[in-house]
C-alpha cells in the first residue's frame, strides 16, 4: 500500500495520479475530507502532528510519501515541521515502510551556479534553516540504519490546479486573462519551474525503486531560462504582448504590510535577484527520464486549467 500523507496538493494529486494508473492500492491521509475517485484507493482522516492517528492511517503500508505544505509562515514552520519530521520518522521505524519526502531547495540558500544534490546546506532564510534541519533530521536516521528514506526535491513549480505556483499566477493566470504578467527580481536572471505532473511521475518511480533509498533526488526539471523567457514564451502561446510588471523588494515590503503571504516571500527575494539553476540530471540519467519542455508544459496549461 502506498500512503501519501498531506493528500490533496498538487504534488500529492499528481502521485495520486500515477499510482491510480499503474493499479496500486492508495491510502490518501489528510485533516480535510477527500472523495477518492478509483479502485484501491481509500482516504484516512489524520492530523500530522498527531502521531496517534498518524500511526493508524499508516498500518500496512509498503511505501509512505510525505507531500505536506503547511501554511506559508515561518513560524508554524518553525513550530510544526520539527514535530510532522519526528513523526514521519517514528512512522518509518514503526510500520518499516519505506519513507519518500518532498521537499523544496530552500535549505540550499543563494547558490553561485547549479544545485545539485550535493550542494551543501546554506539557507539564506530562516525557512530555509527550518528545511535544512529537517532534511538533515531524517537522512541522519536513514545513515544510521533506522529507518529507509528518500528525499525528493523539486524547484518552484507550475501547472497546479489551485493557480497557486509563482509561474501559475504572476504569468499564465494573468496572460490567460489578457491582462500584465508580473515578475519577482530581475527577468535577465535565470530560474527553473518544476512541472507537477513531472513531479507526480519523479515521485512514483522513486516509490517503485527501493534501490533509490537513503539519498537525495532532484525530481525532472526543465533547464532554466531567463525570466523574460517566461514572460516571453507565455505571451506568444496566448498570443498577445509580453507585458509585465517587474516586482521589487521594496513592492513586496509594502504589500506584505497588507498581505502575510507576501510578506514571507520577502525573505526568498534572493532567488529571483540572481540565478536559480536547479539541476536534475542525476534523476534524468537513473530513470531515462526526459522532462516536460516549458513550451509543451506552457501549451498544456493554456488548454486546461489557463485557458485561451
Amino acid at each position: 500500500m502506498h500512503t501519501i500523507l498531506g493528500a490533496g496538493g498538487p504534488v500529492a494529486n499528481a502521485l495520486t495520479r500515477e499510482l491510480l494508473n499503474n493499479n496500486e492500492t492508495i491510502r490518501l491521509v489528510s485533516r480535510k475530507p477527500i472523495q477518492p475517485q478509483g479502485k484501491n484507493i481509500t482516504w484516512k482522516k489524520a492530523d500530522l502532528l498527531n502521531y496517534a492517528e498518524l500511526i493508524e492511517a499508516s498500518k500496512g503500508s509498503s511505501v509512505i510519501y510525505l507531500t505536506a505544505g503547511l501554511i506559508y509562515d515561518k513560524k508554524i514552520w518553525q513550530a510544526q515541521w520539527p514535530v510532522i519530521m519526528q513523526n514521519f520518522i517514528n512512522l518509518g521505524r514503526e510500520t518499516g515502510a519505506r519513507l519518500i519526502f518532498f521537499d523544496n531547495v530552500y535549505s540550499y540558500g543563494l547558490v553561485n551556479g547549479p544545485m545539485i544534490e550535493t550542494t551543501p546546506y546554506n539557507p539564506s532564510s530562516i525557512k530555509g534553516g527550518i528545511r535544512a534541519k529537517i532534511a538533515t533530521q531524517l537522512l541522519d536516521e536513514a545513515k544510521a540504519g533506522n529507518i529507509k528514506a528518500t528525499i525528493a526535491r523539486g524547484a518552484d513549480f507550475y501547472g497546479a490546479e489551485n493557480k497557486n505556483g509563482i509561474l501559475d499566477f504572476m504569468i499564465l493566470d494573468k496572460y490567460s486573462k489578457k491582462q500584465k504578467a508580473q515578475w519577482i527580481g530581475n527577468p535577465q536572471k535565470l530560474h527553473n519551474f518544476s512541472f507537477i505532473p513531472d513531479m507526480g511521475k519523479g515521485m512514483y518511480l522513486l516509490g517503485q525503486n527501493p534501490e533509490s533509498d537513503n539519498q537525495i533526488w532532484h525530481m525532472p526539471t526543465a533547464a532554466p531560462l531567463k525570466g523574460m523567457g517566461f514572460i516571453e514564451m507565455g505571451s506568444n502561446i496566448y498570443g498577445i504582448e509580453p507585458k509585465y510588471m517587474p516586482l521589487k523588494k521594496w513592492m513586496l515590503q509594502l504589500f506584505g504590510l497588507f498581505d502575510k503571504t507576501t510578506s514571507e516571500l520577502v525573505e526568498m527575494y534572493y532567488q529571483y535577484d540572481h540565478d536559480y539553476n536547479f539541476n536534475s540530471s542525476k534523476f534524468e540519467k537513473a530513470f531515462n527520464f526526459k522532462p516536460t519542455s516549458y513550451e509543451d508544459g506552457i501549451k498544456l496549461m493554456s488548454e486546461t486549467i489557463y485557458r485561451k
